[in-house]
């Protein structure tokens, strides 16, 4: 990894780590030691939060939102309802390459034989050309997702581009997600109430029951708890068993 983007992270954690979530991006986004920047957004379930957040500080900012072209209907009609209704003027649909899926996956069933090479062709190769251009991009990452996030710092540098990730809502917990999405009236993903409290593909994700962990309906019985985006030669780094990204 870069020292550069190393050193550039622990710069702008001791300056901005301490604040508020909205003050942290807020200066981070103003700040020269970052330089373009995109918001990466699923428009799942919590991902409104972060998406205000833009709106009201930056609404000119790229918002990059990863279309597998196997996702919910209702994920795409909210997709369109909330960049209308926050006013965001730079959303930026991402899908897969169309040859490269005529190759590989003709028919759409790559997800039942190879669930991982199915996410790296419709997420990861995508998101990857996506952000070519930027310094710096913005996930919704919690750490209390998962016990691999509990160190997670609100910005790192990430392994192998030299990119730094800004995570605002990194000591955020459920409770504080619910309260900010409550102050601000804020929509819901329609699925939420259908029983679908974490949401990614279709054909990969399925209804939780009372008392099953919120992404329990995610690759169901399979050996796969996350997308890809946050692996890294084959290792996933701190942040991974997300809303995607945000």
């Amino acid at each position: 990894m870069p020292l550069d983007a190393i050193a550039r992270a622990d710069g702008l954690n001791a300056r901005y780590a301490a604040l508020p979530a909205q003050d942290r991006l807020a200066r981070a986004l103003d700040d020269p030691a970052l330089g373009p920047v995109a918001l990466v957004s699923s428009f799942g379930a919590d991902s409104v939060v972060l998406l205000h957040m833009v709106s009201r500080i930056a609404p000119d900012l790229p918002v990059l939102f990863l279309d597998t072209l196997m996702l919910f209907p209702e994920t795409l009609a909210y997709q369109r309802d909330l960049a209308r209704r926050l006013d965001l003027r730079d959303v930026r649909v991402i899908t897969p390459d169309r040859a490269a899926l005529f190759a590989r996956d003709p028919d759409a069933l790559l997800h039942r034989a190879a669930p991982d090479d199915c996410c790296a062709l419709r997420k990861t190769a995508p998101l990857t050309a996506a952000l070519r251009g930027f310094d710096g991009w913005v996930t919704g990452r919690k750490r209390f997702q998962a016990a691999i996030r509990a160190e997670l710092p609100v910005f790192e540098a990430e392994p192998g581009t030299g990119r730094i990730k800004i995570n605002p809502l990194a000591d955020w917990s459920a409770a504080d997600i619910a309260a900010y999405i409550a102050t601000h009236e804020l929509p819901r993903h329609p699925l939420i109430a259908r029983g679908y409290p974490s949401i990614g593909c279709m054909p990969c994700t399925s209804r939780v029951a009372p008392g099953e962990d919120h992404r329990a309906g995610r690759w169901r019985g399979q050996d796969k708890t996350e997308c890809g985006i946050h692996v890294v030669d084959g290792r996933v780094v701190p942040g991974s068993r997300q809303e995607d990204a945000a």
